[in-house]
């Protein structure tokens, strides 16, 4: 192997580990994103469990609404 072909393959395996390195970085950024969707779902489902049961006990007295007397 030539000195030139050395440097180059030299060349390439750096490139290599530059593109694995991103890409370990993007993996990390793209794990942390589904993270905090799967937060935001969680957080979400348990909203709607609760509107659905507001819903299946019916209008709440308190609902913005003035007193029978005004």
């Amino acid at each position: 192997m030539s000195e030139h072909d050395a440097e180059r393959t030299s060349e390439k395996l750096i490139d290599f580990e530059m593109r694995l390195m991103h890409q370990e970085k993007l993996l990390e950024q793209l794990n942390d994103v589904a993270v905090e969707q799967q937060g935001t779902i969680q957080r979400l489902q348990k909203e709607i469990a609760r509107l659905k049961e507001q819903l299946v006990a019916g209008p709440n007295e308190d609902v913005n609404e003035p007193p029978p007397h005004y």
